[in-house]
């Protein structure tokens, strides 16, 4: 079950909108497995499960054609197990299925990963009656590039959306799927998720340290921050998105939050990944050094290439 060394390999990070029933993720997990077992270059590398945001997400990579079967069978598997219209999180979603980029890792151009993303989406969209939305260098059109705008609104404001002439899906219909919502497919270059769990339940506190570190407030370049509650653990986060960590690094990120947190008088409890990073992201810094103590090769994204 790993990448075949030195062919093509595809990276596939789907969200999707159940994180606290283990079952359920497993079940998930299982689809993944399953479609690896008939293209066995397929590796389910890694999956992250957290009940607050009520998300978890899935990694895996492996040649193209692999990857992309492994997608259409979690997809398939998403379709038949859950209704979003009891989902609620910390995580903003729009969609069981709500989030599934492709990303080209080895061997690949970013258009070869826009044809994958292009043809699962057609294909999700027939096989579940479902709104599909184009981002990254995928997009159809330039004003859904950003994912934060293709979501704008969550599942709550898809069917004023749908209604607007200028939000027609990609794919599928231009109506209301109560069960699923819709799912936004996409291809981009290697995303780190990074949180850091304050010692703190303040949530102001994390909304005001997330707009100061963030790109959008006037922080940090190629940086997306915002502040979550995690109520089972009576804390609070500044959960990010590094979309491009050869601009904004991991040490840079955690420098940063923690500087402002400290000003708050609050300080940093722990780091957590959310998938895999590349060692250069780390810039030569230790793990521990950016609260990630738990570190291991089996987070790094070299491991399976």
């Amino acid at each position: 079950m790993s990448a075949s060394p030195g062919g093509p390999v595809l990276e596939c990070v789907p969200n999707v909108s159940e994180g606290r029933d283990p079952g359920i993720v497993a079940e998930f997990a299982a689809a993944i497995r399953g479609a690896a077992r008939s293209t066995p270059a397929v590796r389910l590398a890694n999956v992250h499960a957290d009940p607050d945001h009520h998300r978890s997400v899935f990694t895996f990579l492996g040649p193209p054609e692999a990857v992309e079967a492994a997608a259409l069978a979690l997809g398939a598997a998403v379709a038949a197990r859950l209704d979003i219209r009891t989902h609620r999180g910390a995580h903003p979603r729009m969609g069981a299925l709500d989030v599934l980029p492709f990303v080209p890792l080895s061997g690949l151009t970013m258009a070869d990963a826009v044809a994958v993303a292009r043809r699962v989406g057609a294909a999700l969209a027939r096989a579940h009656d479902l709104p599909v939305y184009f981002y990254g260098a995928a997009a159809a059109v330039p004003q859904r590039a950003a994912l934060t705008t293709v979501r704008a609104g969550q599942y709550e404001g898809l069917p004023a959306r749908l209604a607007d002439p200028a939000w027609r899906p990609d794919c599928g219909p231009a109506r209301f799927n109560a069960r699923l919502g819709a799912t936004a497919v996409g291809a981009r270059g290697v995303l780190v998720a990074y949180n850091l769990w304050l010692d703190s339940d303040n949530l102001g506190a994390a909304r005001a340290i997330a707009r100061a570190v963030r790109e959008s407030s006037g922080g940090l370049p190629a940086l997306q921050a915002m502040g979550v509650a995690l109520e089972r653990r009576g804390l609070v986060q500044v959960s990010m998105n590094l979309l491009d960590y050869r601009v904004t690094s991991i040490p840079r990120a955690y420098d940063a939050v923690v500087e402002d947190a400290r000003r708050r008088g609050i300080a940093v409890k722990r780091g957590e990944l959310v998938g895999l990073a590349p060692r250069a992201a780390f810039e030569g810094r230790p793990p521990e050094s950016v609260g990630l103590a738990d570190f291991s090769d089996a987070l790094c994204l070299e491991t399976y290439l």
